[in-house]
Order: C-alpha cells, then sequence, then structure tokens
C-alpha cells in the first residue's frame, strides 16, 4: 500500500471543497483535492450565486469568468389559470453600488461554475483527483490518517489535518460520529435540465404558484437548457425521461406547445434542513453539505458552502505556518451560527413559495453576513459609525497616489491582511511578507477623492482598520495601541522579533505522526 504525507486532505470536490483548494493553492499549501465520483458534477442544482459569494469569487480571481459565462436573473412570470400572466423583476434595490459592486445575484448553472473554479485551480498548478474515496480516517494530536481507495488499490496519506466537504451525506461526519439534526421535510422535489421548444428565455416561467400543481422553468445563463423545477409526490418513483417531463410540462401548465426534446441531467429529492452539531473534532473539519443542508429556496446552499471555505482557507493556512491551533476554533464559533440562520430564511421562503408569495429579500444576498462578537473581532479604537470589528469589510472607488483609479478591493484582493491607516505614519508597523499596510490621506498613498471610504469607514485621524484575508474587518486600532494590534496579529500568525524582523514558527517543520491506534 502506497503512503503519502500532506498538510491537508480534502475529501469532495463540489464548490465548497475547490474553493477551499483555490485558497489553499494560492498559499503555497500543500493540499490534495479527492473526488470519489468518476468525473465532474454535470447538473444544475445550484445555480444563483449571490453577491456576497461574487466578492469571494473576485479575491480569487474568477468573478470576471463567472460573470462573462452567466448572466442575471430574469423575472418571473406568473401564469394564471385564465392564460394571462404577470412579470416581477428583480427588487429595485438590488443594484451595484460604491460600497457593494456585485449588487445583484447572478445565475450560472453549478456545473459551469465549477468548472470555472478547476480552470482556476490547474492555473495554480493542481487538479481534482477524480475516482479516489476516502473509507477509513484516524486521528491523533499531531495529523490524521486517512485510507484512500482508487482503481488502483488502497492508499494511506498522512495529513496534518482533514476536511470533509463530502456533501449531506459525507462519510466524514459520520465516521466522526458528529450529530446532524435536523428534519426531513414533508415536500419531495425534482430538478431537471432539458432542451425545450415554446417559452421564451427572457422570463422564469412560473405555472400554478401555491399549489401541488406547480412547476418552474427557467432558462439556464450560459447554455441553450432550461431547468424545471417541481413537487412530486412523496412516494413511489418518478419517470425522468423527456417523455415523461413533456407530459408533466402539459399537465401542470395547460399548455401543449411546450415540448420537451431531451433531458441533460435529472434529479429526484427529499429536503433537508440539518445542522452539524460540531464542525470541528480534533484535526477534522466539516464545510458546506456536510456541515449543513438547506432547500433550495432562497439559493443559499452552494453559496453557504462556499463561504465556509473560504472562512477557513486563512486559518488552516496561518495554523500551519505557526499560527495557535486555536484560531481553527474561530471557524466554527463564526460559521456555525450563519448557517444557523440561513437555515432558518431558507425554510420559511420555502413556506412562502407553497402559499405562492415567494419573494427574495435583502437577507439572500448575503452582504450583511458578519461575524460581530466573534473573538477575532477587536473593538480597540472609540468610534461611533456604524460599521464594526467583525462586518464585511465595503468596497469604495479611491485614487492611487499614482492617479491611477483603483478600488479597496483591489487593495485587499490576495492571500493577505490589509491594514488601512488614517492619516499615519506607516512606518510604525514593520514589513511583514503576510501584510500589506496603506495610509489614506494626502500624504499617504491612497486617496479618497469621493469620499466613498470616509462614508464607508468612519476612519478616524490617526486610526487604523485591519482587514481579514477574507474580506471582514478584523479591528479598529487607534495608533497609541501599537501592543494590542501585535497581540492581535500574533493570534492569526504575524509576528515580529524584537528587532522588526518577521518570525516564523518552528511547527512549519513539524513532521506528521501516525495516529497511536494506526
Amino acid at each position: 500500500m502506497n503512503v503519502s504525507n500532506v498538510d491537508v486532505l480534502i475529501c469532495g470536490a463540489g464548490a465548497a471543497g475547490l474553493t477551499l483548494a483555490i485558497d489553499l493553492a494560492r498559499r503555497g499549501v500543500a493540499f490534495r483535492l479527492i473526488e470519489k465520483m468518476e468525473s465532474p458534477f454535470h447538473g444544475s442544482r445550484g445555480k444563483g450565486l449571490q453577491p456576497r459569494t461574487l466578492e469571494v469569487f473576485d479575491d480569487l480571481g474568477i468573478a470576471d469568468r463567472i460573470h462573462a459565462l452567466g448572466g442575471p436573473y430574469p423575472p418571473q412570470r406568473e401564469y394564471r389559470d385564465d392564460g394571462s400572466h404577470a412579470d416581477t423583476p428583480m427588487p429595485a434595490d438590488a443594484v451595484a453600488t460604491p460600497t457593494e459592486p456585485y449588487g445583484i445575484p447572478w445565475m450560472l448553472p453549478q456545473f459551469l461554475t465549477e468548472r470555472v473554479m478547476r480552470d482556476r485551480l490547474a492555473e495554480l498548478g493542481h487538479q481534482v483527483q477524480f475516482g479516489c474515496e476516502l473509507v477509513a480516517l484516524q486521528q491523533n494530536a499531531q495529523g490524521v490518517t486517512a485510507t484512500l481507495l482508487a482503481a488502483d488499490g488502497k492508499e494511506t496519506v498522512h495529513a496534518r489535518y482533514l476536511v470533509g466537504a463530502d456533501g449531506g451525506r459525507s462519510f466524514v461526519r459520520q465516521a466522526l460520529d458528529i450529530g446532524f439534526p435536523g428534519k426531513t421535510l414533508d415536500i419531495r422535489g425534482m430538478v431537471a435540465d432539458v432542451t425545450l421548444s415554446g417559452l421564451d428565455r427572457e422570463a422564469w416561467h412560473r405555472f400554478g404558484d401555491g399549489s401541488q400543481r406547480q412547476i418552474g422553468i427557467c432558462p439556464l445563463r450560459g447554455t441553450e437548457m432550461f431547468q424545471i423545477q417541481a413537487p412530486v409526490p412523496l412516494e413511489g418513483d418518478v419517470d425522468l425521461s423527456a417523455a415523461s417531463l413533456d407530459a408533466l410540462v402539459a399537465e401542470r401548465s395547460g399548455r401543449h406547445d411546450i415540448r420537451v426534446s431531451a433531458v441533460a441531467w435529472a434529479s429526484v429529492f427529499r429536503m433537508n434542513a440539518r445542522l452539524a452539531d460540531r464542525y470541528r473534532i480534533g484535526r477534522v473539519l466539516l464545510i458546506g453539505d456536510a456541515a449543513h443542508t438547506h432547500p433550495p429556496t432562497g439559493g443559499q446552499g452552494l453559496n453557504t458552502s462556499v463561504q465556509d471555505a473560504y472562512n477557513l482557507g486563512w486559518k488552516l493556512a496561518a495554523v500551519l505556518s505557526g499560527a495557535p491551533d486555536a484560531l481553527l476554533d474561530s471557524y466554527e464559533e463564526e460559521r456555525r451560527p450563519i448557517a444557523a440562520n440561513v437555515l432558518g430564511m431558507s425554510t420559511r421562503l420555502l413556506d412562502a413559495a407553497r402559499k405562492g408569495d415567494y419573494r427574495r429579500g435583502r437577507d439572500a444576498r448575503q452582504l450583511d453576513l458578519g461575524y460581530a462578537g466573534s473573538s477575532l473581532a477587536l473593538e480597540g479604537a472609540v468610534r461611533s459609525h456604524a460599521l464594526q470589528a467583525g462586518h464585511r469589510a465595503p468596497d469604495a472607488p479611491i485614487h492611487r497616489a499614482s492617479g491611477t483609479q483603483a478600488r479597496l478591493f483591489d487593495l485587499f484582493r490576495g492571500p493577505h491582511w490589509t491594514l488601512l491607516g488614517h492619516a499615519i505614519d506607516r512606518a510604525t508597523v514593520p514589513p511583514h511578507p503576510q501584510l500589506r499596510v496603506h495610509v489614506l490621506g494626502e500624504c499617504g498613498d491612497v486617496l479618497d477623492t469621493q469620499g466613498y471610504v470616509r462614508e464607508a469607514y468612519g476612519l478616524a485621524s490617526g486610526n487604523w482598520v485591519l482587514i481579514r484575508p477574507d474580506g471582514y474587518i478584523g479591528a479598529f486600532i487607534a495608533a497609541e495601541q501599537a501592543e494590542p494590534m501585535r497581540t492581535y496579529l500574533r493570534g492569526v500568525g504575524i509576528r515580529w522579533d524584537t528587532d522588526g524582523r518577521c518570525a516564523k514558527d518552528a511547527s512549519m517543520n513539524e513532521e506528521i505522526q501516525p495516529p497511536l491506534t494506526a
């Protein structure tokens, strides 16, 4: 049996696993990404990308590709029994602003989103190992021993950390005996990617809303296909052939001019609302659907999974580089309450949809989710502004000292921390490879020519704001509070020696030890 070592083993190459892999790859972390399926998922189960997820993709370098392939959600066209219809456009407040550059959700089928992500991963020198399944794991204080099964036989991998991104039926979660409480909802649905004629592509067509005969037919951006969604009986087999779906559409729409000619992918599923009791045991962590499953209403599942991985990636890299292992506890602390809130919202939207009153609000866009009150949120300066440590860091148009136009997101983009000071001496913070220091003001390298930074941040003269690698505010700190800032940074792996040189921890060279029971 082959034996290998790696820093992180990621099990599951859906959106969550791919996000984590891209983030670790750009940080130079040694990892493997395995997927038990023989080939990439080819369906559109998740097709909506929320604005906050688009900001994550901006940082990972794929937002422009996602926009080029996809498109905005079409208006919802609700048909009445008499054949008339009414269109409901995107909410008027769903627009881009200086602080929120991605104002509206973007539609792209999951298989195309994940293809873009795999391409990005390949650019960073890595790829998914398909047809490779985790079949056993053991761990001790030093690492995890995983047994993998692939076409060429079994392999043993010693990993310092293992991340389960292996879906709602997660082997990793079950191997850890982590509870997954919640409920299976009393609704069963079908979803299918099809080729059909008889409907235009300018609307999301809905028939029979609020009844068991409802059906939705949505054009899939980036393809020539439509997606059919409909409730189906709780029991019994469901025929997903083109002929059967053609008959279903005719029955529920009352129209015989809509013809289904081919099915590219289809699935029947029971809806669940479940949340793992824990996100971490020792050196094994859960992300995505392995940690939480949602009803599809609201388009939250894939997005929440991406942001799990985005929260965890920088923390794993920091701990592997010498930050205290306790930093990883903040992952569950921050992300589990988010999932609990999302579960509640998705379930409420499902109930509304069943009554024919389905409307997504601003909360579905995930821009207001944050970590105020987290152990990583430090309010070290007296302020009266609404923006707090733990909140999402707003974007803003700026000018560089050279005169070129830019955005704050341009400064934040990358695996580093960002320290932004207002009218302050940048020389008070020694250089560090994991930290980018910028100064706002006439003598600084960032000019707030339109006042958007001042309005968004309320940063007083002589104060700093520290932006985490995942785009949330870590701390507001006054200039005279150098030691609290250093203490904070030491806790996330950024340290200087007494002479101001950046320091590294000996644990970077720590050898992986197999579990004592192996």
